[in-house]
């Protein structure tokens, strides 16, 4: 009897450094398995006909870590046959065409984790404390809410 003695595992990481979507992708493969999906969110060079040169991003690490893994939770509840989780996040500066999120899910089928990659970087967008600012050509910048955000649409609640 071939059981699958692996136990699920939780991957957080919140970093300045440059991301790496292969580092991600083997924290979460399995020999039980069939399927790793992956995010990557990069920074693209216009937004609503202006030139970006670069995003940065900041965050209270400690909540965003707290909050990552309240979503990871909510995906264990969702999709029982989810295997690991990784999610690795940028702050700072981060150029265009450079990752800023990358998110992996693993399952032993395509549905799950395909479906669980989605609800995290959904999930990430609305909650998660990490605020980004786009800075363009001109040397102008916005900071950005995510669309998605909880608190912005509380008054509708």
């Amino acid at each position: 009897m071939d059981e699958d003695v692996e136990e699920p595992k939780d991957f957080v990481k919140i970093t300045h450094n440059r991301l790496s979507a292969d580092e991600v992708s083997q924290l979460v493969t399995s020999p039980s398995c069939g399927a790793v999906s992956l995010f990557i969110g990069t920074t693209r060079n216009t937004f609503e006909g202006k030139k970006v040169v670069r995003l940065e991003y900041e965050s209270y690490i400690p909540m965003a870590e707290m909050e990552i893994k309240k979503i990871f939770a909510d995906v264990r509840q969702q999709w029982l046959h989810v295997k690991h989780l990784a999610v690795h996040h940028r702050l700072g500066l981060v150029p265009v065409s450079e990752a800023s999120v990358v998110i992996a899910v693993s399952s032993p089928h395509r549905s799950d984790s395909l479906d669980a990659v989605k609800y995290c970087i959904n999930k990430l967008k609305a909650t998660v404390p990490i605020w980004k600012k786009e800075v363009y050509e001109e040397e102008s910048y916005k900071w950005k809410e995510n669309k998605e955000c909880f608190w912005k649409n509380q008054d509708e609640v």
